[in-house]
């Protein structure tokens, strides 16, 4: 409910049911990580191995203060970056490359890939990890996916993804400031990365009927849970909404800053159906006006044919 990902630690999944875990949150106040109750949790309990990473984060995560506690106390420490790593490649966030044992991502979020995985480590870890991917994991490999990855990092070394990841947290700052303007709380009071976290309650409904009306109105986000949260996970207080694929279709700030103008106007609209309707069709427009890129190569190839 803090933002941290249901693989650190969460009891249904099988990093819970396989190792004990000690969570840590974030302040009440400022919703930022809490990095008191992190230094005094690894004190106490002294674990092998301490995790930095989340997936309902909106803030930059400092990897040193983290790599520094986990130095206090002899563990380890293994930074998931899954969320963050196209901003990491793109220079626009802190590496956790020069601080952690381990760092974990996934390459189909901000580093815009197929959907798969990375594992980096230190060179002494580097046997272990090899032999507990194959034979210990995984089988044949996906080849094509192979491929796809190879074309993503190409894709992370060009220039052009640099100003990709500005224009990711730029346009994600820009909603965050319009949801705020139309009386909206983010939590954190805004972000300085890929995704906003929205609490939907002062608009008198929870996270469940926010994604349905937004997805009425073509906009996708997810129901989510915010920290503190006192509602039910399948119906939670907030909602997270991301800016990386809108960012890649070519949309900028005015678009982001109209976009938080129609959530916000949605939310509260929630029971007016004529009014939701009058978004989507304003929703479909500005889509039709930037096409995915699968789109752009289909209508380029049936032009030069």
């Amino acid at each position: 409910a803090q933002g941290g990902h249901l693989t650190h630690g969460m009891s249904l999944n099988i990093s819970g049911k396989l190792y004990k875990f000690y969570s840590y949150g974030v302040d009440p106040n400022q919703h930022r990580i809490d990095f008191d109750q992190v230094a005094a949790l690894a004190k106490e309990h002294k674990p092998k191995l301490i995790i930095a990473g989340a997936s309902a984060y909106p803030r930059e995560i400092p990897h040193d203060r983290f790599a520094q506690i986990a130095r206090d106390v002899g563990a380890k420490l293994m930074v998931d970056m899954a969320h963050y790593a196209g901003l990491v490649a793109a220079g626009i966030h802190n590496s956790p490359v020069p601080y952690a044992d381990f760092v974990t991502t996934t390459t189909h979020k901000t580093l815009r890939g197929p959907r798969s995985g990375l594992i980096l480590c230190k060179a002494e870890y580097a046997k272990a990890i090899n032999s507990a991917v194959f034979p210990g994991t995984q089988g044949g490999p996906l080849m094509h996916v192979v491929a796809g990855k190879a074309v993503c990092f190409a894709e992370a070394l060009a220039p052009s993804f640099k100003e990709y990841g500005r224009c990711v947290v730029a346009n994600s700052q820009a909603l965050a400031q319009t949801l705020l303007s139309h009386g909206l709380r983010l939590i954190s009071g805004g972000t300085d990365n890929h995704l906003v976290l929205v609490d939907v309650t002062g608009a008198g409904i929870g996270g469940k009927i926010a994604e349905k009306t937004l997805d009425h109105c073509g906009i996708t986000v997810n129901m989510n849970m915010i920290p503190f949260d006192t509602r039910k996970p399948m119906d939670p207080s907030g909602i997270r909404i991301g800016s990386p694929a809108l960012t890649t279709r070519g949309m900028g700030v005015s678009e982001f800053q109209q976009i938080g103008h129609w959530i916000a106007t949605a939310l509260r609209s929630h029971d007016n159906q004529d009014a939701l309707a009058r978004i989507r069709a304003d929703v479909q427009s500005m889509a039709q006006s930037f096409p995915v890129p699968a789109d752009r190569c289909l209508t380029g190839a049936q032009h030069s044919s």
